[in-house]
C-alpha cells in the first residue's frame, strides 16, 4: 500500500531517526515488537524513519552511505531521511535511492542542531534559507514519486520563527512537517516546547508530527492532547526501549501495558545483535555496546556485568554473559576458558559476590 501521509488516519505514531542509532539492525527489531500490536491504518505501526545519510556520498556512490540505505522487508513502511544543501545532488540522491530501494518516503533533515552539520548549512541552517529550502524541495519532489516529509525545529534562536517556515516548506510542496521542539541554540537542554508545536499545527493544512521530549508511552498522549498534531515522533524514547511503541498500541486498544521482564530485555538484546551481526559482521559488535548501555541502563543487577559486556568481542561472548545476568550464576574460569580460543575476546572474569 502507498504511503499517504495525508489519509493516514490519527494519531500516526513513528520512529525518529537518529544518527548512528535507526540503522536496519534496530528499526526491525521496533517491527518486530509490534507485529503482535495493532495493524493501522493499513501499516504496521509504527513507521519508521532511518537515520540521515548524506545526499553528497550517495551520489559519488559511496559504499559504507549505500549499504545504509539498503531495507529489509521487515522494516516496511520505511522512510529514508537525507541532508544536504545542494537542490540538484539532494534531488540525485533522492533518485538513486528510489530506484535501487524503493522507500516508502523520503525526509529531509532541516533540523540538526550538531556543528558539523549546521557548519556546512545544512540541518538547522537551512530554516535560515526558505528561498533554498524551497528549491529543494521541488527538486526533490520533481523526481521522486513518494511523500517527502521535512524535519525542522522550532527556530534558530528564536522559537517562533517555525510559524512562518513551516508555511514556507508546505508551500514549496512538503507533504508532513515534524517539528522537534526546541530551538537549534538549545541543542538537547531545556525543554521541549509542545505549544510552539500545536501553533505550528493550526498554521498549516498538511499533517504535522510532534517531536521532542516523549520518553514514555503515556507522553505520548500529553503530547498529542497538548499540541494537537497528527502524531508524534519517538527518538531518544525508543533507546534502550523499543517496546515504547508496542505500549503505546496498548494504550490506544484501551490495554494496560505489562512490565518488561529482565529476561524478555535479554531476548530482545540478543535478537537485536543477531541483526545487527548480520548487518555489519562480528566486526560490528563494538558499535552495538552503546545499545547495550540504553537497553541496561537503571538495572541494578547488570552493572557488575556491563565490564565485561563492553569488553566482548563476540556475538557468543555477548550471549554466555547475557545468560548469566538473566540467571545471575557465578561465573569465574568458565568465561575465560570459553573464550581461550578468540585472542581478542574478553579475558576477564566475573568476581563471586
Amino acid at each position: 500500500m502507498k504511503l499517504d501521509w495525508s489519509k493516514i488516519l490519527n494519531p500516526i505514531i513513528a520512529l525518529s531517526p537518529m544518527a548512528d542509532m535507526t540503522d536496519q539492525s534496530f528499526c526491525r527489531v521496533v517491527k518486530d515488537l509490534s507485529k503482535q500490536g495493532a495493524i493501522m491504518n493499513g501499516f504496521g505501526s509504527p513507521i519508521v524513519f532511518r537515520e540521515m545519510v548524506s545526499a553528497e556520498a550517495v551520489v559519488r556512490g559511496n559504499e559504507k552511505t549505500l549499504g545504509m540505505t539498503d531495507i529489509h522487508p521487515d522494516e516496511r513502511p520505511i522512510v529514508q531521511q537525507l541532508f544536504g544543501s545542494d537542490p540538484d545532488t539532494l534531488a540525485e540522491a533522492a533518485r538513486i535511492i528510489e530506484e535501487q530501494h524503493h522507500p516508502e518516503g523520503f525526509d529531509l533533515n532541516m533540523g540538526c542542531p550538531v556543528y558539523k552539520i549546521v557548519h556546512n548549512f545544512n540541518g538547522a541552517a537551512l530554516m535560515k534559507e526558505p528561498a533554498l529550502a524551497t528549491k529543494i524541495i521541488q527538486k526533490i519532489k520533481s523526481v521522486i514519486s513518494v511523500p517527502l516529509s521535512i524535519k525542522i525545529r522550532t527556530g534558530w534562536s528564536d522559537p517562533k520563527e517555525c510559524l512562518e517556515f513551516s508555511k514556507v516548506i508546505e508551500a514549496a510542496g512538503a507533504d508532513l512537517i515534524t517539528v522537534h521542539g526546541r530551538t537549534k541554540l538549545q541543542g538537547y537542554s531545556g525543554e521541549s516546547d509542545w505549544n510552539v508545536l500545536r501553533e505550528v499545527k493550526h498554521s498549516v493544512s498538511i499533517p504535522v508530527l510532534a517531536n521532542g521530549d516523549i520518553h514514555t508511552a503515556p507522553l505520548t498522549f500529553e503530547a498529542l492532547k497538548t499540541t494537537q498534531c497528527d502524531g508524534v515522533l519517538i527518538a531518544r524514547g525508543a533507546l534502550g526501549n523499543p517496546w515504547i511503541f508496542s505500549q503505546i498500541e496498548d494504550l490506544l486498544a484501551g490495554k494496560q501495558p505489562q512490565p518488561i521482564t529482565l529476561e524478555e530485555r535479554v531476548r530482545v538484546i540478543k535478537q537485536h545483535l543477531v541483526y545487527h551481526t548480520e548487518q555489519y559482521g562480528e566486526r560490528g559488535i563494538p558499535t552495538f555496546r552503546k545499545h547495550l548501555s540504553w537497553y541496561l541502563r537503571g538495572i541494578p543487577k547488570a552493572k557488575i556485568y556491563k565490564e565485561q559486556l563492553h569488553t566482548a568481542q563476540t556475538q557468543e561472548t555477548v550471549f554466555f554473559i547475557l545468560d548469566h545476568l538473566v540467571s545471575d550464576g557465578l561465573i569465574e574460569q568458565e568465561l575465560s576458558e570459553r573464550d581461550a580460543n578468540h585472542p581478542q575476546a574478553a579475558k576477564r572474569v566475573f568476581m563471586k559476590k
